[in-house]
């Protein structure tokens, strides 16, 4: 480990809750959060609203549980990568072992309760998701394949799947479908990240693919995603867990998705390219998410039966 992160194990000040709280990577777990409360919404059946409430929380904690154990292992480059340095265990807020027991006990808190107040199926969806972005992305992928977010991308693309297993206790192709939906949003989501902080990721020798394989050739990955991304998205129209409006929202959603991949790419030939179109990319894809699956809740008349759970 380098040297930056043997001081950062021996320096530590006292914690705040803000501190802890920072660790739990909240901007992502609402994401998490809001994919997943998609995913109880569609699914067949109603639930009760306690229940409901208490799944979500689970879902949030084991969501933040997993990143603060990465932000523990990974605590070594966040002290190299501009965009991280501020993170409470470069920052010397907090020990790095005080991190991984939070992580660890949160992370078998929230399963638990999961399992006993839902079902054992829905708990162990969320404990794969955590395992999978601790140990496959986080340990082993990230640090050696520039695939590591296409990859690792699955742990991310659990809660819809957990959200309607903890309503229906089982796993269908419609929660499936919910799931690849992130799978594929993912690498272009993430990769237009990377192509403006390739910097970051080269000084921290993180084989993020623009760092391999170049920005021009991450471009046409992200276009490759994004075409494979647009007939998917109307899967759940397909399969019956959502009507015309849904496919309409998210057919318009994917083509302005589609747009912003081609500008990316058309921009990244040039010699000295700027940065804004990425950037624009980046931030359209987590309003692209939200705003998709905002509409299939809204469309699926069959969620208004957990809603009236909720009333």
């Amino acid at each position: 480990m380098s040297t930056a992160s043997i001081d950062i194990d021996q320096t530590a000040s006292e914690a705040t809750a803000g501190d802890y709280f920072s660790l739990l990577k909240p901007r992502v777990m609402m994401l998490v959060v809001f994919t997943a409360i998609a995913g109880m919404w569609v699914a067949p059946g109603s639930m009760d609203p306690v229940m409901a409430l208490i799944a979500v929380l689970c879902i949030a904690i084991n969501a933040g549980a997993a990143g603060a154990i990465n932000m523990w292992y990974d605590r070594d480059i966040d002290a190299v990568m501009t965009r991280t340095q501020k993170r409470p265990i470069p920052a010397g807020k907090i020990a790095p072992d005080d991190v991984l027991a939070f992580g660890i006990g949160l992370s078998v808190f929230s399963a638990g309760v999961m399992g006993l107040v839902t079902n054992w199926a829905a708990a162990a969806l969320l404990v794969a998701a955590n395992a999978f972005y601790v140990f496959i992305y986080t340990a082993w992928l990230k640090r050696s394949t520039p695939q590591n977010i296409v990859i690792g991308g699955a742990a991310g693309s659990f809660p819809p799947m957990i959200g309607w297993a903890a309503v229906t206790g089982d796993v269908t192709l419609p929660s499936i479908a919910l799931f690849l939906i992130i799978f594929l949003w993912t690498p272009p989501h993430f990769w237009a990240l990377a192509l403006y902080h390739k910097g970051d990721y080269s000084a921290a020798k993180i084989p993020m693919l623009p760092v391999v394989a170049g920005r021009q050739a991450t471009t046409v990955q992200m276009l490759i995603y994004t075409l494979l991304l647009f007939p998917l998205v109307l899967a759940p129209w397909y399969l019956g867990i959502a009507g015309l409006i849904y496919a309409g929202v998210a057919f318009a959603l994917s083509l302005f998705f589609l747009v912003c991949a081609l500008r990316v790419m058309v921009e990244y030939k040039k010699e000295e390219p700027d940065h804004k179109p990425a950037k624009q990319m980046f931030g359209y894809s987590i309003v692209y998410l939200f705003a998709l699956f905002a509409a299939l809740m809204m469309d699926r008349t069959g969620g208004l039966t957990l809603l009236s759970g909720w009333i």
